[in-house]
């Protein structure tokens, strides 16, 4: 199996596990935005109070309950989720392409290797941005709910504790851990294909310029046998002489 084919059956294979992490930011991230109603938990503000609240009928009792002062940004769940289309849509696309080149037995252009890896770079960047985001919006999150770990369960229990909101909060822990170990699976899914990426562009270059280098060498040092298309000398002529 020749170089530039075990590449793109690798990138092939990145594409698609990055189409299933994708998936698995993006699903998370909207059932979520939907219990929460529209409202993005990351980096939320709050606090816990306690008074008396009537619980069933017409009965009173104290009840501790979360106050959130500022819902966190949309933007925190928005970039997030877009890193997440993204690189479902990117995925997809590539992977056809990658399957296209295998059966046609050819690789990108030059060009379109380095637009490639550019790309990946810099998406590269975005999906790390987006990781560390949802990181960080989570344990702020998890702190307002907790009480900064004040009380008798942690995050991951507190979904099972009433905080009486009016958003669904009974799986919002699984949904955002879910989202935010995909997205930075996904990030670890750029690092490869941006690695891939430089080892086709630079295979690319070597079968584009690689062959005609030595070629090239030979004439520079006046020797006769030189097959490069680009230059031809007769078997018995001699290489210029330079007068000084």
């Amino acid at each position: 199996m020749e170089l530039d084919r075990r590449l793109l059956l690798a990138h092939c294979a990145a594409h698609a596990l990055s189409v299933i992490a994708g998936l698995l930011v993006v699903v998370p991230l909207a059932l979520n935005g939907s219990a929460f109603k529209g409202r993005c938990a990351l980096f939320s503000q709050g606090f816990w109070r306690t008074e008396n609240l009537t619980v069933g009928e017409g009965e009173s009792r104290e009840v501790s309950h979360l106050v959130v002062q500022q819902w966190g940004p949309p933007a925190a769940c928005q970039f997030a989720t877009f890193v997440g289309v993204f690189t479902v849509l990117y995925g997809a696309v590539q992977g056809w392409r990658s399957l296209f080149y295998l059966h046609r037995r050819h690789d990108d252009t030059l060009f379109s290797a380095f637009l490639t890896l550019l790309l990946s770079l810099c998406v590269l960047f975005l999906s790390g941005g987006a990781s560390v985001t949802l990181t960080l919006g989570l344990v702020s999150w998890c702190n307002t709910v907790t009480d900064h770990n004040t009380r008798p369960y942690s995050c991951a229990e507190s979904q099972s504790v009433p905080l009486y909101l009016d958003v669904e909060t009974s799986s919002f822990y699984y949904e955002l851990n879910c989202a935010q170990i995909s997205l930075w699976f996904v990030a670890a899914l750029w690092l490869a294909q941006s690695i891939l990426s430089f080892l086709r562009l630079y295979n690319s270059h070597s079968q584009h310029i690689g062959p005609c280098l030595p070629r090239e060498k030979e004439l520079l040092l006046g020797q006769t046998h030189v097959d490069c298309p680009h230059h031809h000398l007769h078997p018995h002529s001699h290489p210029p002489s330079v007068s000084i």
